[in-house]
């Protein structure tokens, strides 16, 4: 497998959502949360949706965008609920909606439902970004084939893997995937989400064809890569350039 040719922190941060969805989160810990991800500039920061504002507060000088979920973590609501919750959401700043596929209308393979679905939400939000999470772990390969096609159908711009509420698939289930999302849908974006926790993984996961990372450890990752490759000083011992006799 060839490594993927990050070539330094920045680039990595860039390919990084950084995510805290903890509902016991205080707010004087999603701050803490929001100051790390300022300190890395990573492509974006996902909260729930109470932290918005405080996000777009205390990043708004900074390049980071806001994203949050709409149906989290069962998505089985209705779609007027979510229409509802996607339109909240970017009232109050967020770049970035993340909404959970009802899985039911997957199983029951009622794709127009998701499309329509998926339609009406694109609408209410125009150019913000919509991301559509499936839950893969629970799906065979050919419902994640159909939601996936329903997705970039319906305006959707990515499909993310998981909500990070179920065990995390293994690299080889996530790089399958990610086959299956090439081929069968190759104009939508993919976002990698669960079990991504240090830089080899995120490595394994971007060579296999990622556009993007969803992180719980978005910050140890990247400062890890940064310890490693930026804050190593190693002074060279001296050398001549001919051979010695």
């Amino acid at each position: 497998m060839v490594i993927y040719n990050i070539k330094n922190s920045k680039e990595l941060a860039s390919y990084i959502n950084y995510t805290n969805l903890n509902n016991l989160i205080t707010e004087a810990e999603m701050r803490e949360f929001l100051e790390k991800a300022k300190e890395l500039n990573f492509n974006s920061v996902i909260i729930s949706p109470t932290y918005v504002p405080l996000a777009k507060e205390i990043l708004a000088d900074t390049d980071i965008k806001v994203g949050s979920v709409v149906g989290f973590p069962l998505g089985f609501e209705s779609t007027e609920s979510k229409v509802a919750e996607a339109k909240s959401l970017v009232e109050n700043g967020a770049d970035e909606i993340e909404v959970v596929a009802n899985l039911s209308y997957i199983k029951d393979e009622k794709y127009d439902l998701l499309e329509a679905e998926i339609s009406q939400i694109k609408a209410a939000i125009g150019d913000k970004t919509l991301k559509i999470i499936i839950e893969t772990k629970a799906l065979e390969d050919y419902q994640k084939a159909n939601i996936a096609k329903a997705a970039e159908k319906s305006g959707a711009d990515f499909v993310k893997t998981a909500t990070g509420f179920v065990s995390p698939n293994h690299i080889f289930e996530n790089v399958n995937d990610i086959n299956i999302f090439q081929k069968h849908a190759p104009k939508i974006k993919i976002e990698i989400n669960g079990g991504i926790n240090d830089y080899k993984t995120a490595n394994q996961i971007l060579t296999g064809g990622a556009d993007k990372i969803g992180s719980d450890f978005g910050y140890e990752i990247v400062q890890r890569y940064k310890d490693l490759r930026e804050n190593t000083q190693v002074t060279p011992k001296p050398i001549t350039l001919t051979k010695k006799d």
